[in-house]
């Protein structure tokens, strides 16, 4: 079984080996025939035996959160953020209500409300239903659609709930939920890593005391019924948690929150932290929401080895053995692997239809996985959903994954088809799948006919050809074939089997280094890294040395993107990855 408490990722993956072996031995047959009773291919992704998926809306736009009303409507938020590069958004507001008229599984109704282009909107990540409105984030607010007997998508103007929401920084997204009182708990992302004095730089102390938090890097609690409300530090709910992007509230009221935890322990401090160290820490968090409570971050990262909370370097710490203050800090009540990026989080109580899941489903969380992009040199992990098992507000076993295959041939965040980002459950007990890639939503419902079926993981994808037999050599043999490299100019002095030896540098592949991850694996630029595509160059003159100066000293200040490179990418490139990758950048910047 894929383990949340596994404690390096080689043991993680040998579980789920094992699990996969199991699986496929034991009940290879009966998937087949559970299978054959779904139609199409469940929207391309692979599901536990029993459990079919379909297509309920496709190409809506980024699509984020979501919420399921009463009556079986879908209400989707869709985002325009500056994590989207040429983005066009489809035409109307960035809310969407989809309803399924005729019970097959597809969206026939699809009508778009809220803020637009044209309205200086956004969209954003957010959504919950409450006293039937629709509330959604848009841009650094959150907005109240009353919705009338009888529509679909509402037909007044937003009213804004609260306001003054930062959109700087690593971070700017809000998601939230909202509580049976009417309590609204929003999260309020970090802007920073760490709190370093300089984000994301080698051996940068944290700011002390990290002031940041006063409006950041939490959880903000205000009220649904009123309007007008503007974020301040007063209203901060719970303190330490760098990135809660799913809320989520259990049977009994319980609030859980997802934590995202932080980047680069080997790159920023390759003193105290090995390569494999930093794509194994640290964990991916579920924690149980305190008022007051504060639960580590930037301080403190949780070590899943040792199963507790330990000091940060940028605080002091050691590379594991230091505790410090981070024994007054609330650890998480589950724990998953490094880097994943849960996105959302909801709890399965829905009982008593035909389509409900088996009752071992029962009060569980399903995650969403966004998925990674630094866990060079191991293999990119997440682009997935798992269940995790709860029982009285606590993990109760190990979870597993319950859908995989969403990113297709490459677990890249470029490159991937889909990114899971929300999850809903209806009143029926169909699950409810969003991708902020091309946005695509599946809906899920159980077909097994067993309701004392036990959890189980998805079968392992079916990986698509990369090559035919029929291909003749180089496309059939050479490593880089089908690979946009071949086409690149090469600088002089450099060879074409030197640039190709970038591009693999520049992916992670070969060296250790996750340049992919902040430049975009197109290499056209993120939040976070420029666009070497172009051929603009602020740090030099873009020659090949000029190129090999900057990657070797890194870019401490940057001068219009939005993140720091540390020297070398921040790993121990050796001079021929250095060369290499130096060569492959110059190529991008000549390509016509």
């Amino acid at each position: 079984m894929r383990s949340a408490h596994s404690s390096t990722s080689h043991l993680v993956l040998a579980l789920a080996a094992s699990l996969m072996t199991g699986v496929a031995a034991s009940t290879g047959a009966q998937a087949a025939g559970a299978a054959s009773k779904c139609s199409g291919d469940n929207g391309g992704i692979s599901l536990p035996e029993g459990f079919c998926a379909s297509i309920f809306a496709d190409n809506i736009g980024h699509a984020r959160q979501m919420a399921v009303a009463p009556d079986g409507t879908l209400y989707v938020n869709t985002w325009s953020g500056r994590y989207y590069k040429n983005d066009t958004p489809p035409p109307g507001g960035f809310l969407v209500a989809l309803k399924d008229k005729d019970g097959d599984g597809n969206a026939e109704l699809v009508e778009r409300f809220g803020e637009s282009v044209a309205d200086g909107g956004h969209g954003g990540t957010g959504l919950a239903l409450h006293k039937d409105a629709v509330y959604a984030e848009s841009n650094d607010r959150i907005m109240r659609y009353p919705l009338a007997e009888g529509e679909v998508a509402p037909k007044v103007k937003g009213e804004t709930v609260v306001s003054g929401f930062p959109l700087t920084g690593d971070h700017p997204m809000h998601p939230f939920a909202i509580t049976k009182d009417g309590g609204i708990l929003s999260g309020m992302g970090s802007a920073t890593n760490a709190c370093e004095v300089k984000n994301r730089m080698p051996g940068s102390p944290g700011v002390t005391p990290c002031t940041e938090k006063e409006t950041r890097a939490g959880i903000w609690r205000y009220d649904a019924a009123k309007t007008g409300q503007v974020l301040s530090a007063k209203e901060r709910y719970a303190a330490g948690i760098r990135n809660g992007e799913g809320i989520a509230i259990d049977a009994k009221g319980r609030i859980f929150v997802t934590q995202h935890g932080r980047d680069q322990l080997h790159e920023n401090w390759p003193k105290l932290y090995t390569a494999k160290q930093g794509f194994e820490l640290p964990s991916e968090e579920v924690v149980e929401l305190k008022p007051g409570g504060d639960y580590g971050w930037p301080e403190c990262y949780y070590d899943p080895t040792q199963k507790k909370l330990v000091l940060a370097p940028e605080y002091g710490g050691d590379g594991g053995k230091k505790v410090g203050l981070c024994a007054d800090r609330l650890a998480p009540v589950a724990a998953f692997p490094a880097h994943w990026a849960p996105n959302d989080m909801k709890f399965y109580t829905s009982k008593g239809t035909e389509t409900a899941f088996p009752k071992a489903y029962q009060d569980g969380a399903f995650i969403a996985f966004h998925g990674s992009w630094n866990r060079a040199p191991g293999p990119q992990g997440g682009y997935s959903v798992v269940f995790q098992p709860f029982k009285d507000g606590k993990a109760s076993g190990d979870y597993v994954v319950f859908a995989d295959g969403f990113a297709g041939a490459v677990k890249e965040p470029g490159r991937a088809d889909h990114r899971p980002s929300g999850i809903a459950v209806g009143p029926d007990g169909a699950l409810y799948i969003s991708d902020d890639v091309k946005g695509r939503i599946w809906r899920v419902t159980y077909q097994g006919g067993n309701a004392s079926a036990p959890v189980s993981a998805a079968p392992a994808p079916k990986a698509p050809a990369t090559a035919s037999k029929d291909e003749l050599p180089p496309e059939g043999v050479h490593p880089d074939a089908g690979r946009a490299v071949a086409s690149l100019p090469v600088p002089e002095g450099s060879s074409k089997e030197q640039v190709a030896l970038g591009e693999r540098v520049f992916h992670g592949e070969q060296g250790g280094a996750t340049c992919g991850g902040c430049h975009g694996s197109d290499a056209k630029g993120s939040p976070v890294g420029a666009d070497l595509t172009t051929g603009q160059w602020l740090w030099s003159d873009g020659s090949l040395k000029g190129i090999e100066a900057v990657v070797t000293n890194g870019v401490p200040e940057p001068k219009a993107a939005g993140g720091a490179m540390p020297p070398m990418g921040g790993v121990e490139l050796s001079q021929a990855d250095l060369k290499a990758v130096s060569a492959y950048v110059w190529a991008l910047g000549q390509q016509k």
